[in-house]
């Protein structure tokens, strides 16, 4: 059975990674799609998405731009008559520069493209949902926002807020019947923030020590995050909200003993 039959989303970062594999499935599922992404491969995915049946819009433009956010529930809405899903998923991981090297320039780009287009996502998506009574948002954070150590500072200070504004944007408007949760991914490979990482340490043969702070000893794929949005998106979650839900083959549960920011592959040999 088609679990998103009849249903309409919003999927940003749709262009590559976790946010194409969504789209796919979202779709493969019955659900029309609005893609978002300032790459051009996002109209690769949805080609793909066509060419297989299913019904998908492409915007190449920017996920936390006031404008551009409005514009895409407007095409939803336009198009498919109704927005019941916004996965916000776009986002960066910025310089990887020591501390003391960060510029309130690497700063703000990171919280502004990370942490406000979830918000202008939530924004937008509600006041579509809210007079509909119903809707599901999804936002992406990391389990470099639940401890220290997993990621840079402006990254990991960008998840941590995704995760307190999903909690606080599920109680503002779990009374209109919208739910609103966070999806934590863990490594994941064939990413553009994760393939890099696991090309490298294969390079140098240190993934199976990098994977040693993950309980299954492996990075995830994109499809498995996507399973994840799946069941949050669908009406099979219908009594959750305000929830992290970890996907990261139990890397969060022995962070920060292996701390991500730790592991430096380049160095090794």
């Amino acid at each position: 059975m088609k679990r998103l039959e009849g249903k309409t989303a919003i999927i940003t970062g749709a262009g590559s990674g976790i946010g194409r594999a969504g789209a796919m499935l979202f779709a493969e599922h019955g659900a029309a799609v609005v893609l978002v992404d300032l790459s051009p491969d996002v109209g690769a995915t949805a080609e793909a998405i066509r060419a297989a049946g299913g019904a998908a819009i492409a915007l190449q433009s920017d996920a936390a731009n006031d404008d551009a956010v409005a514009e895409a529930v407007q095409t939803a809405v336009e198009q498919y008559g109704t927005l019941d899903i916004y996965y916000a998923n776009a986002g960066i991981i910025g310089e990887r520069k020591p501390f003391d090297d960060l510029t309130a320039g690497d700063w703000s780009e990171v919280l502004r493209v990370n942490l406000s287009s979830a918000f202008l996502a939530i924004q937008h998506a509600t006041r579509v949902m809210v007079p509909a009574r119903r809707g599901s948002i999804l936002c992406t954070t990391s389990v470099a926002g639940l401890r220290g150590g997993g990621g840079p500072a402006p990254y990991s200070a960008s998840k941590a807020a995704i995760i307190n504004l999903v909690q606080t944007s599920a109680q503002q408007f779990g009374p209109s019947g919208i739910r609103v949760n966070a999806i934590c991914p863990g490594m994941i490979d064939q990413t553009g923030m994760g393939q890099p990482t696991f090309e490298m340490a294969r390079r140098y043969g240190v993934e199976r020590e990098m994977t040693q702070m993950i309980a299954l000893r492996r990075g995830g794929l994109p499809a498995e995050v996507a399973q994840a949005a799946l069941f949050l998106a669908s009406d099979e979650s219908s009594y959750v909200t305000g929830h992290v839900l970890e996907v990261d083959g139990g890397m969060s549960a022995s962070l920060p003993t292996v701390p991500v920011g730790s592991l430096n592959v380049r160095r090794q040999g």
